[in-house]
C-alpha cells in the first residue's frame, strides 16, 4: 500500500484509541474518558487537536501534552500531530497580569531591574536618547510571549505586506537562538562583506534580509550568554549596509528576555506588534509581552491571533480548534488594536516551509489578504506614532 493510500485511512477513532493509554490530571483516568480532548482534524497526514486543562496546572501538565503527542504518532500513516493545552476561564475571571516588577536595588549578582521610562536609576541621570540606524526610518518588533505561535511566518509575511503597499522595507531575524527567516525566504548563502565591518544584507522578494542564520550553519544549536546576544543584535542593526528604508521588521525571540531588553534600550523602536494563538494560555504569554513592552515605553501597534481557526481542505467547514475570539478579546480589555486573525491553513505552512512567503507567492489569496489587511492597521499605526524616538528606560544589572 502506497504512503498516501495509508494517509487516508487514519482516524479519528484510531488517534482517539491511542490516547486512551494518557493519563489525565488525576494520574488514573485517561484523557479521553476524562472528556478534555478536543475534535480531532486530520488533513495531509497531521492531526490538530487540544486538551481542555486547569489554566493554573498548565506548566505541570506539559509532560501529559507530550504524551498525547506521541500516542497519536503511534497510529500508522500519520505523520505529525500538533496538540495545544487550552483552558476556558471560569467565571470571566482573568488571570493575574504578569507585568515585569519593579525591584529595589539589593545586594548580589544577577539581578535586573527596569526603571520607570525617563526617571533612570536612583543616584543616576534620565533615560538616554537611543541611537537611530542610518537610513532607517522606523523599526518595528513582531514578538510574542512564547514559541510555536507562527510569530517568525508572521513577521516574514507583515514584511512582505507592507513592502506591498509601497514602503521600502527590511527584515532582521533577531530570533538569534531559532533564526528561520533564511528557511521562510528561501536565502541561503553568505552576506557580502563591504568596506570595514559591514555587511550587505541579503536579499530577495524586494526585501533586505539579515539573520545570524546566514553566518552560521542551520544544524548549530545557539548556546550564547546575555552578552553575546546583546553584541550579536547590535552588529546586525548596525554594523549592515541597511540602505533607505521605511520600515525595518524585527522578528523578534519569543519571551521576554535580553534580547528583547537590548533592543527596548537601545533601538528606537517605534513598535511592537505581539503574535498569539487563540487559547487563554497562549494569550497568558501574550499578555507578558504587551506589558513588558509596554513598561520600557514601546507602543503596541497591535495583535495579531495566529491560527485563528482551521479550515478543512476536504469538506470547507471552519473549524475553532483552539477557540476562538481570544486575542480580539484580550485586546479590546489590554486597550491595544486588535490587527486581525490568520487562519491555521495548509498553503500558509506549505509556502512558508519552501520558502515562498504566501504574500509574495499568492497575493490575490485569502490567506496573503488577512496578512496586508493586518499591515494596513500596522501601517496606520506607524503613521499615528510618528515614529518619534523615545527615551531608553535605564536598565540595571546588579
Amino acid at each position: 500500500m502506497k504512503a498516501w493510500e495509508r494517509q487516508l485511512t487514519v482516524t479519528k477513532e484510531q488517534i482517539l484509541d491511542k490516547l486512551r493509554s494518557v493519563r489525565g490530571p488525576d494520574l488514573e483516568t485517561d484523557i479521553v474518558t476524562l472528556g478534555i480532548v478536543s475534535d480531532i482534524f486530520i488533513a495531509d497526514g497531521k492531526a490538530y487537536f487540544s486538551l481542555t486543562v486547569p489554566a493554573e496546572k498548565a506548566q505541570e501538565l506539559e509532560p501529559m501534552r507530550m504524551a498525547a503527542e506521541k500516542a497519536a504518532l503511534q497510529v500508522e500513516g500519520l505523520k505529525s500531530a500538533m496538540v495545544a493545552l487550552t483552558a476556558a476561564r471560569e467565571g470571566g475571571s482573568t488571570p493575574a497580569s504578569s507585568a515585569p516588577q519593579q525591584r529595589p536595588a539589593q545586594g548580589g549578582h544577577g539581578h535586573s531591574h527596569a526603571t520607570a521610562p525617563g526617571q533612570g536609576a536612583p543616584g543616576q541621570g534620565g533615560g538616554r536618547a537611543k541611537v537611530d540606524i542610518p537610513g532607517v526610518s522606523k523599526i518595528i518588533a513582531v514578538a510574542s510571549g512564547k514559541g510555536g505561535v507562527g510569530k517568525s511566518t508572521t513577521a516574514v509575511n507583515i514584511a512582505l505586506a507592507l513592502k506591498a503597499k509601497g514602503l521600502r522595507v527590511g527584515l532582521l531575524d533577531a530570533d538569534i537562538y531559532g533564526p528561520s527567516v533564511p528557511r521562510l525566504t528561501g536565502v541561503s548563502g553568505r552576506p557580502e562583506q563591504l568596506e570595514g565591518r559591514m555587511l550587505k544584507p541579503m536579499e530577495n522578494y524586494g526585501l533586505k534580509i539579515m539573520s545570524i542564520g546566514f553566518l552560521v550553519e542551520e544544524e548549530t544549536p545557539m548556546i550564547w550568554r546575555g552578552p553575546m546576544v546583546m553584541s550579536a543584535l547590535t552588529q546586525m542593526l548596525r554594523e549592515v549596509a541597511w540602505g533607505e528604508l521605511d520600515v525595518l521588521v524585527v522578528d523578534m525571540p519569543p519571551g521576554t528576555g535580553d534580547a528583547q531588553l537590548t533592543m527596548a534600550q537601545q533601538v528606537p523602536l517605534a513598535g511592537a506588534v505581539i503574535v498569539s494563538t487563540p487559547q487563554d494560555l497562549a494569550l497568558l504569554d501574550a499578555r507578558k509581552g504587551i506589558n513588558m513592552f509596554k513598561r520600557v515605553n514601546i507602543p503596541i501597534l497591535g495583535l495579531v491571533e495566529n491560527m485563528s481557526h482551521f479550515v478543512c481542505p476536504d469538506c470547507g467547514g471552519r473549524h475553532d480548534i483552539f477557540g476562538h475570539g481570544g486575542a480580539r478579546a484580550e485586546a479590546e480589555k489590554l486597550g491595544v488594536p486588535f490587527l486581525g486573525e490568520v487562519p491555521l491553513a495548509m498553503p500558509i505552512r506549505e509556502t512558508s516551509d519552501a520558502g515562498k512567503p504566501v504574500v509574495a507567492c499568492e497575493p490575490d489569496g485569502p490567506h496573503a489578504r488577512a496578512y496586508l489587511d493586518i499591515a494596513e492597521g500596522v501601517k496606520a499605526g506607524l503613521e499615528g506614532a510618528g515614529g518619534q524616538a523615545r527615551s531608553a528606560p535605564r536598565i540595571v544589572f546588579e
